[in-house]
């Protein structure tokens, strides 16, 4: 048997040529590691010890930061808020990016509708929630939501005919507890009853009103005109119905006797009424609450109920995009001879995307949903502008519960230095989770 051995003398410059191959990468990567060292490793690491301090930084107090995260009121609803960011915003993306990469595949345009989706990924989350902050003003000649939403409300329940109307204090007409204005006595058929309310911008007098008149009553007949008692330019008598007076129309006036409600009318564009073949006996004429009832005035969607579902609302109107195109991606790899076969053996469209499309994209899901899970952990510019200042501790979270505890108010480094090492220990499982999928997919 023949041993091959390495010279002597070509060691050595094997060594050096490893060794100068080894110092050329160590200086590639040097400054990588370098940054990675100033802005990542060492932060965590301050951080960590930062939070073993009292607010000021002097004195170890141990665990005592930590303690007092699960003692505050406002922490558990941070801690509470991002359960509800981490279950909610990433299995509606996930889903939503599913259905709609499903769809586009079957679009004329699908270049088109991805590159629409996709648009609001170029926005700033600064930008987008001023965007969102302004849509969900809750004066519906400010947010948009709340003028579909009042459009839609007022189209099929209808709104009050004269919100600011009211009777003079001295005409005879009383306010029932509910709201209603009726006549202080009752009044027999054949009465003739002038109802004058005051209060009403002559702007807001719908432009089919004419001047006001009442005709006589008869014998089993209760009469009378509901008006606007105010004489443009002044003068006129109050409680008498002038020439230059205009009825208000549309408005609701029931007659009541023994407190049932027997007739109903609405008043014409002259502001009349009648209610005909009473019997006898004495009614009161009531104009209900409703006529005066204040606008709709929408949903408050920055309240204390509604603002986290708000702002997430605002968080899948940016992300939907990244979704649709990663699993859009992931769809497009898919072998469309199974997907062809399924067909051809007669399952119908609803069966071929649950028992074969979503089976083969489960890993692309998977990568999709802890992207985004990771992803809402971070979550804060869009909390900070759009929740208000009043309902700002309702959406907190544990990003800008960190920041309101450190910088907003709190002055509390040691507290917040916790909170970061509580979001990083939330985070880094994810993350883990991540890398080890991905090393598994390129193996």
């Amino acid at each position: 048997m023949t041993t091959l051995t390495t010279p002597v003398g070509a060691a050595g410059p094997r060594r050096r040529a490893q060794r100068r191959r080894r110092a050329i990468a160590v200086a590639f990567v040097l400054p990588a590691l370098l940054l990675l060292g100033a802005l990542v490793v060492y932060p965590v690491l301050f951080s960590v010890g930062r939070s073993f301090f009292d607010a000021a930084g002097t004195r170890f107090v141990g665990g005592e930061n930590y303690a007092e995260m699960f003692r505050d009121p406002a922490t558990l609803t941070a801690i509470r808020n991002s359960a509800i960011w981490v279950v909610v915003a990433p299995t509606l993306l996930t889903g939503l990016g599913l259905i709609l990469a499903v769809l586009v595949e079957k679009v004329r345009w699908a270049t088109a509708f991805k590159l629409l989706l996709f648009m609001p990924m170029a926005v700033s989350f600064l930008a987008a929630g001023i965007i969102f902050r302004l849509a969900y003003e809750e004066d519906p000649d400010k947010g948009v939501l709340n003028a579909a939403v009042v459009g839609v409300h007022d189209a099929f329940t209808g709104a009050s005919s004269y919100p600011s109307a009211r009777p003079r204090d001295d005409q005879g007409l009383r306010e029932g507890p509910d709201g209603s204005y009726g006549t202080a006595g009752a009044v027999p058929p054949g009465r003739t009853v002038n109802l004058g309310l005051v209060g009403v911008p002559p702007g807001e007098v719908p432009a089919r009103a004419e001047p006001a008149s009442a005709a006589k009553a008869g014998p089993r007949e209760l009469r009378g005109a509901v008006y606007l008692d105010f004489t443009p330019g002044g003068g006129g008598r109050p409680g008498a119905i002038d020439a230059a007076e205009r009825g208000l129309p549309g408005l609701t006036v029931e007659a009541v006797r023994d407190g049932r409600t027997v007739a109903t009318a609405t008043t014409a564009a002259d502001g009349s009424y009648r209610f005909a073949d009473l019997a006898d006996g004495s009614y009161t004429v009531r104009l209900p609450a409703a006529n005066f009832a204040p606008p709709y005035q929408g949903v408050s969607w920055l309240g204390p109920a509604l603002v986290t579902p708000a702002i997430i609302g605002a968080y899948l109107w940016i992300w939907t995009g990244f979704a649709m195109v990663l699993i859009g991606a992931g769809l497009s790899s898919l072998p469309r001879d199974a997907l062809e076969a399924a067909r051809m053996d007669g399952a119908s469209e609803w069966q071929v995307f649950r028992r074969i499309t979503v089976p083969l994209l489960a890993p692309v899901l998977t990568v999709v949903f802890v992207t985004l899970v990771i992803n809402v952990m971070k979550v804060f510019d869009l909390i900070y502008i759009i929740a208000p200042g009043p309902v700002q501790q309702d959406a907190t979270v544990l990003a800008t519960q960190m920041w309101l505890v450190s910088f907003g108010g709190g002055n509390d480094q040691g507290l917040g230095s916790a909170l970061g090492v509580l979001l990083l220990l939330l985070v880094v499982p994810a993350m883990v989770f991540n890398v080890r999928r991905f090393r598994r997919s390129q193996s």
